[in-house]
């Protein structure tokens, strides 16, 4: 994958994308200025404006928010009230809570003030998926918000490939079902970013009954309900089985994918997070994310060791996957 590729394809939408954290990240400040020079965004900073100009004169010419002084702040508090109050919140927490930079973004973005929101450069996954969750909310009335990386960079082992790792920053014990929805949400992901012929790999310690085990079967279980998609996948894989092809060969001889998976479906969190850490420091794999999926509107997670890139990577991807739900919406 091409990253100039996605900064072309996001530009011609002109998507507005929340930066809550441009009030104290110099990442992320360094991030917005590129993405408005090269137009990838239009990026709303949040954050006292006086402050960041005189930080940074070229700020001068960015749209800024202050929380604390924006005129339509108690507008919000209510749309969050109105959210939270079956859940016990009241009129002055929501108040409160407005004044947060990730909760007063996500508001922007749920009242379509913005098209996505990026963050977590300064902060653990839970600050922007916290609020996401109980304010933008899931596509599906019981439906499930997961989450993905984007793996790509040049590699010996990847090349030019483009892979994605879910679930590896929400859901920490996923059932069958989850991993079903993991699966299509992922799917729905690949194709946003103008990738072509998902293979879905669903993986475990074992594989083609390998081993035998509790944690083996909800893996089984969710490969042969996905399949029903017509997406091509298989299961239960172990990981050299479902990238090698020679080791598919040995392990999984009538494999479809053919040790060529590019949609990887991890069993737990501790499985998904461990190796897309493991790939991005010792593989030298480039990794964006968490980049969630499921939600009504894009609200995506960086790790605290993101780059200034990958801020505006996640920006372009964030920017797509806004188009994305505004054609169907359209449909």
């Amino acid at each position: 994958m091409k990253v100039k590729e996605l900064y072309k394809k996001a530009s011609k939408l002109r998507k507005t994308i929340v930066f809550p954290e441009a009030g104290f990240s110099d990442r992320t400040l360094e991030a917005i200025k590129y993405i408005q020079k090269k137009n990838i965004a239009r990026p709303i900073l949040i954050g006292d404006e006086s402050a960041l100009v005189i930080r940074d004169k070229s700020l001068i010419d960015f749209q800024i928010i202050n929380p604390k002084t924006f005129q339509n702040r108690e507008d919000l508090a209510k749309r969050l009230y109105e959210k939270r109050k079956d859940k016990g919140m009241t009129l002055e927490e929501a108040d409160k809570l407005s004044l947060d930079p990730y909760y007063f973004s996500t508001l922007l973005v749920d009242c379509g003030m913005a098209d996505g929101m990026v963050a977590g450069a300064e902060a653990s996954t839970a600050n922007t998926v916290r609020p996401a969750l109980q304010i933008v909310k899931a596509k599906k009335k019981g439906g499930i918000v997961s989450s993905c990386f984007i793996m790509f960079g040049k590699n010996k082992f990847l090349k030019d490939k483009c892979l994605i790792l879910a679930d590896c920053g929400v859901i920490m014990h996923p059932n069958e079902d989850e991993l079903y929805q993991i699966a299509c949400q992922s799917v729905e992901t690949y194709r946003c970013l103008g990738l072509s012929e998902p293979k879905v790999a669903f993986l475990s310690f074992s594989s083609k009954g390998s081993a035998k085990d509790e944690s083996v079967e909800i893996v089984r279980k969710a490969y042969e309900k996905f399949k029903k998609t017509g997406v091509l996948c298989d299961g239960e894989l172990q990981f050299d089985s479902a990238m090698v092809e020679r080791v598919a060969k040995q392990k999984a001889p009538n494999s479809p994918i053919k040790g060529d998976a590019n949609i990887l479906i991890f069993p737990d969190l501790n499985s998904g997070n461990i190796c897309y850490k493991a790939m991005q420091y010792l593989g030298g794999v480039n990794a964006i994310g968490p980049i969630l999926q499921g939600l009504n509107k894009p609200i995506n997670d960086l790790s605290r060791g993101c780059t200034v890139e990958d801020i505006i990577t996640a920006t372009a991807i964030t920017a797509l996957q806004a188009n994305n739900i505004t054609n169907k919406e359209e449909k």
